[in-house]
C-alpha cells in the first residue's frame, strides 16, 4: 500500500511557503533602502509598531482572544527579544558592512541551528532523505556565498564583521523559530502572540535606539515611509503567521528551507530593478539550492 505523500508537498504548505520565500526575498532590498538617514534600531522600532497594530488589528477581526496570562506574557516576551528585536538589529546593521545579497546568503545557514535544536528541543529526528537535501543545498549556499564574497564592495574587515553580525542574527531567529514549535506556543491564538510580541519587540528596539543613537529620528520620503509599511505589514505581519504556521505543521527544519531560496528570489530582483549579473558559479549554486529544496521537502516529516 502506498504511503500518503508528505504534508510538505501539499498546496496547504506549498502555497504559503512560496509567498512567505517571495515576500522575503524582496525585503533586502527595501531594508537597504531603510538604512542611511534613520539609524537602524529605529527603523526596526517603526517597522514592528506596524507589524504589532496590523496583527492585533487581524486579531480583533477573528475575534480571538486579546489577552494573555502571565505565562503568555513571559513567551512573548521571549519571543520578543530573540525574533523582533535581537534578530532584526543584526541584520540591519549587517547590511551597513556587506551587500544585501550577502546577508541573505549567509541567512540561507538557518536551516542548520534550527535543526539542531528542534532534535535537542523538540526530538525531531533529520531522515536521510532530508540530510541528503540539507547537504545539496548546502553546497549550492556555499557556491552563492563564494559568488557574494567576490563581487562585494567592501574590504575583507567589514565583510567579516557582517558575517558575524550575520551569524549571530541567525542564532537569535533559529531560538524564535524552535520556541513557535513547542506546545507552549499553541496553547495561545497566533495573531494574538504575535502581536503582543511584536509590540513588545517594537519597545524593546526603542529603548536600544534611544539608548545607542538618542531621541527617534524618522525620515519623511515617501520610499522610506512605503518601506515601513512595506515590512511592516507584508514582511512582518503576513509572513510571519504564514512562516510560524509551517513551523507548527512541517518543523522548524523544514520550514528554514524558505531562507535557501531567498537571496535565489533577492538576485532575481536584483536582476530585474538593480541591472545584477548572473555568474556560472551563482547560477550552478542558485541550481543546487533548488534542487536540495526538492529533495528536502519530498520527505516525510521528522519522526518525535
Amino acid at each position: 500500500m502506498d504511503q500518503p505523500a508528505p504534508q510538505s508537498t501539499r498546496l496547504t504548505v506549498l502555497i504559503p511557503f512560496a509567498i512567505v520565500t517571495l515576500i522575503w526575498g524582496s525585503t533586502w532590498l527595501v531594508i537597504k533602502d531603510q538604512l542611511g538617514v534613520v539609524p537602524p534600531s529605529w527603523s526596526v522600532t517603526y517597522r514592528f509598531l506596524v507589524a504589532g497594530a496590523t496583527m492585533l488589528a487581524y486579531a480583533a477581526y477573528k475575534r480571538e482572544k486579546l489577552g494573555l496570562d502571565a505565562r503568555g506574557w513571559g513567551f512573548a516576551a521571549a519571543l520578543a527579544l530573540a525574533q523582533f528585536c535581537l534578530n532584526f538589529n543584526f541584520v540591519y546593521r549587517a547590511e551597513s558592512y556587506v551587500t544585501s545579497g550577502l546577508v541573505a546568503v549567509v541567512f540561507a545557514l538557518l536551516l542548520v541551528p534550527n535543526a539542531i535544536l528542534a532534535r535537542i528541543f523538540l526530538g525531531q529526528r533529520m531522515g536521510a532523505q532530508l540530510l541528503i537535501g540539507s547537504a545539496v543545498a548546502m553546497a549550492g549556499v556555499g557556491l552563492l556565498f563564494l559568488h557574494e564574497a567576490r563581487v562585494s564592495g567592501s574590504g575583507s574587515h567589514a565583510v567579516l564583521i557582517g558575517i558575524g553580525i550575520t551569524l549571530l542574527a541567525v542564532c537569535s531567529a533559529s531560538t524564535a523559530n524552535v520556541m513557535q514549535g513547542t506546545q507552549a506556543a499553541k496553547r495561545y491564538p497566533m495573531a494574538t502572540m504575535l502581536g503582543v510580541s511584536m509590540l513588545i519587540g517594537a519597545l524593546f528596539d526603542g529603548v536600544l535606539a534611544f539608548t545607542l543613537t538618542g531621541p527617534p529620528v524618522f525620515e519623511f520620503r515617501a520610499a522610506y515611509i512605503l518601506g515601513v509599511l512595506y515590512l511592516g505589514v507584508f514582511a512582518s505581519a503576513i509572513a510571519f503567521t504564514l512562516y510560524f504556521g509551517l513551523i507548527r505543521t512541517i518543523g522548524p527544519a523544514k520550514a528554514a528551507y524558505s531562507g535557501v531560496l531567498t537571496p535565489v528570489i533577492a538576485m532575481i530582483l536584483s536582476t530585474l530593478f538593480e541591472g545584477y549579473r548572473w555568474s556560472l558559479l551563482a547560477g550552478a549554486g542558485a541550481a543546487l539550492a533548488m534542487v536540495g529544496l526538492v529533495i528536502a521537502l519530498r520527505a516525510r516529516r521528522p519522526n518525535r
